[in-house]
């Protein structure tokens, strides 16, 4: 019960909330791995990036085979910058589904942090050959063609992220940034300020600062 009722809250928007119900489901049952894992996610959502490790630990620790919670441990450790075991917790996610597209898009991004970008390419492009309806691995990918100097590849990415998600600011950023180069200066521009805009209605303030920033310098 307090495991759906955290579900809920969570997907509401109510991270404290749903820490709450999932901290009454635990202490009901102590082997629920659901419940670890759910809180996992509600503390990463709040910022809380190492107590949603802790949470994703115990969750393995009860379920060994618990593919969404290597999968999860995997995005926190990529936040926190330790990219070579994020790609472990990957690695381990793909044993137990190999199929899991999101798992392909989470190790693109750890090959990225580390300067692979053709590593990267190839995770993202596995990913997107399971589950074309991903928005993140195009955009990823188009970063990662865009530094490698193939700026057109990467545009047709970035279209390819917001054909599937029109909100998804990373990938304005990313085409903006690529327009620019290819001297679009007013598609760039159009792009980063929409980019800015969105990361504003997110919350995102910091992005956003940066992205008016950036917007005056090509202006």
């Amino acid at each position: 019960m307090s495991n759906n009722r955290g579900l809920a809250r969570y997907n509401l928007g109510d991270f404290q909330g749903a820490i709450d119900d999932y901290n009454r489901a635990i202490k009901i049952n102590p082997k629920d791995a659901d419940s670890y894992n759910n809180r996992g996610l509600a503390r990463y959502s709040l910022g809380d990036k190492k107590g949603a490790i802790a949470d994703y630990n115990q969750a393995i620790k009860i379920d060994s085979n618990y593919v969404f919670a290597y999968n999860n441990r995997g995005i926190s450790r990529n936040n926190l910058e330790d990219s070579k075991g994020a790609i472990a917790d990957f690695n381990q996610a793909l044993k137990i589904n190999p199929n899991y597209a999101e798992a392909y898009g989470g190790r693109g991004i750890s090959r990225y942090q580390l300067g692979d970008k053709k590593g990267a390419i190839a995770d993202y492009t596995q990913a997107l050959r399971i589950n074309p309806n991903l928005a993140p691995p195009y955009a990823g990918r188009g970063i990662a063609r865009f530094e490698l100097g193939d700026k057109k590849g990467a545009i047709t990415d970035f279209n390819q992220a917001l054909r599937i998600n029109p909100n998804f600011a990373p990938a304005y950023t990313g085409r903006g940034v690529a327009r620019y180069t290819l001297g679009d200066k007013q598609g760039a521009i159009a792009d980063l300020q929409k980019a800015a805009n969105l990361n504003l209605e997110q919350g995102k303030t910091d992005d956003y600062q940066q992205l008016l920033e950036l917007i005056k310098k090509l202006q």
